[in-house]
């Protein structure tokens, strides 16, 4: 693997590119301990930390799980066609959803 994010954090900026911001995504979520860490590894390195943490959390839940706090808070903010299409997601692919506890 490349950097850690210790050693990513001093140099990153803001990178919209998949090159500039994939793998740091990815160390983010590789070097976490939870879903949560992940999530907070990805904004602690600043550029685009909300396209680093959406990648890197979408790894993290497949690592970890989602916290059902967290899938719950984020549900309840979907407007009802989204909420309607994250179910068939989670059921097409016979998993639960994480915000139903």
């Amino acid at each position: 693997m490349g950097q850690s994010v210790d050693e990513i954090r001093p140099w990153y900026e803001f990178d919209e590119t998949c090159p500039g911001s994939v793998p740091q995504a990815l160390t983010c979520a590789l070097e976490a301990t939870s879903y949560e860490d992940a999530i907070r590894n990805a904004i602690s390195i600043g550029g685009d930390s909300d396209t680093v943490a959406c990648i890197a959390g979408s790894l993290a839940e497949a690592l970890f799980g989602m916290p059902s706090e967290i899938a719950a808070e984020a549900e309840r903010r979907l407007y009802p066609s989204m909420k309607r299409l994250m179910e068939r997601m989670y059921h097409d692919r016979g998993r639960q959803n994480p915000a139903k506890g």
